[in-house]
């Protein structure tokens, strides 16, 4: 029979569970608040040991009823019962733990700036990574692949809050041919991409015109395992950010792009504050996108080179940069890795980098800045775990930690944007 046992949770893991300790050993709860003591049952298996939530015994005044029916079972939100002030704290919290505790770098050596937070609460999400089970659009569950049925996400912004529902029935006929469906949406404008587990068949193509025809969309891409992606009709948005980033930016629902556009204006203004590119400069971006910070540096540097490994992330800032007459950007297409392996054996010499990894990091980038002479490094991370050990790699090479800066681009989740600079 599985134990009960009381419980007072003392902070809350990147995961987004709450932390409570039992006979020494951490227990990993979800649906909590720091400072609650709750009832719950031990799991008796997994690691770290894990204890589903049977009662709060006494609640935290950070507690709040869920804004939404799905949030006990939904992956997409992890923190809709704690309010925001709370959820920003936290978040700051697991980042400078991780630093310290990853890193090696201790908070008393960073100027720690107010976290941004985001305009809206609810309704930001332009961009949705979603599946395709029982014939319907859904999230996975929290900590599993469970597939959570969606008909509308209030965290979506108006374009795509109900097109979950609406896009499923066109779906129907592709069957388990559907890996994922990514949405997107720009002003009132809205796109999706079907991602295939097989080659593209006629009869997917004719399930997507329809939707397309039918729901009012933008386009549509459908991309299959293997191969060159299909485009239907034209699923290119155009967003126009603030005149003092730059030049229009394209998104298209089967590249990456940061899903809350408001904040993401802080992000990339936190960014190129910290960079403090000058004229004459040479500054080396390294994973570009479709050019989110590119022409924000460009508006201040001498020559900006910017890596990027998606071909179609990078037709798209390129697109960016000949609308906008941009003339002091090279895009180079490739693995980063081998991009700077080469730039270090041509011994060619940046002022600054800028890089915004994926989530698991950039671990040769304490080396890659070292071999490249750069005076100064900005690291844009979305994940505290990779931001902390690049960090203390970074530190190790030379380079001292200087600020540190978050964006709340997600808010009701666990998940923050950090902005970090280095100087050597």
């Amino acid at each position: 029979m599985a134990l009960e046992v009381e419980l007072r949770i003392d902070r809350l893991a990147k995961t987004g569970e709450g932390v409570g300790s039992f006979e020494g050993q951490s227990i990993f709860v979800p649906n909590v608040v720091p400072g609650e003591r709750v009832q719950v049952r031990l799991l008796e298996s997994g690691w770290p040991r894990r204890g589903e939530l049977l009662a709060v015994l006494l609640p935290s005044p950070d507690r709040r009823t869920p804004p939404c029916p799905l949030s006990e079972v939904c992956g997409g939100c992890g923190w809709l019962h704690l309010i925001e002030s709370a959820q920003r704290a936290a978040k700051l919290e697991i980042v400078l733990s991780s630093l310290e505790h990853l890193g090696g770098v201790r908070r008393s050596e960073i100027q720690v700036m107010p976290t941004m937070g985001s305009v809206r609460q609810l309704g930001y999400r332009r961009r949705a990574v979603m599946h395709f089970s029982g014939g319907q659009l859904a999230f996975f569950s929290r900590r599993g692949r469970r597939a959570v049925p969606i008909e509308t996400c209030p965290a979506l912004v108006d374009p795509i809050s109900k097109l979950p529902g609406l896009l499923s029935p066109f779906l129907a006929a592709f069957g388990n041919d559907i890996d994922e469906v990514h949405l997107l949406a720009e002003g009132n404008q809205s796109a999706f991409a079907v991602f295939l587990r097989a080659q593209v068949r006629p009869s997917h193509l004719r399930g997507c015109e329809q939707a397309v025809t039918t729901l009012g969309l933008s386009g549509a891409v459908v991309v299959p395992r293997e191969g060159a992606p299909v485009t239907i009709r034209e699923p290119v948005l155009r967003a126009r950010p603030s005149a003092d980033l730059g030049v229009p930016i394209y998104l298209r629902p089967d590249a990456f792009a940061q899903n809350n556009a408001e904040a993401n204006e802080d992000l990339v203004r936190s960014a190129i504050q910290a960079l403090a590119a000058g004229p004459g400069e040479r500054i080396l971006e390294l994973y570009c996108g479709n050019g989110n910070f590119t022409f924000a540096i460009c508006k201040s540097a001498g020559a900006v080179t910017s890596v990027e490994h998606s071909p179609v992330a990078l037709e798209l800032a390129r697109r960016s940069a000949q609308e906008g007459r941009v003339t002091n950007v090279r895009f180079v297409q490739g693995e980063v890795g081998r991009v700077c392996d080469g730039l270090v054996a041509e011994r060619t010499r940046f002022d600054r980098i800028l890089a915004d990894p994926p989530r698991m990091g950039a671990s040769r980038i304490a080396r890659w800045a070292d071999c490249l002479k750069v005076r100064s490094v900005v690291y844009v991370a979305c994940d505290p775990g990779a931001l902390a050990r690049d960090a203390g790699r970074l530190r190790a090479a030379g380079f001292s930690p200087q600020t540190l800066q978050l964006v709340d681009l997600f808010p009701q989740t666990p998940h923050v944007e950090a902005v970090m600079s280095f100087s050597r």
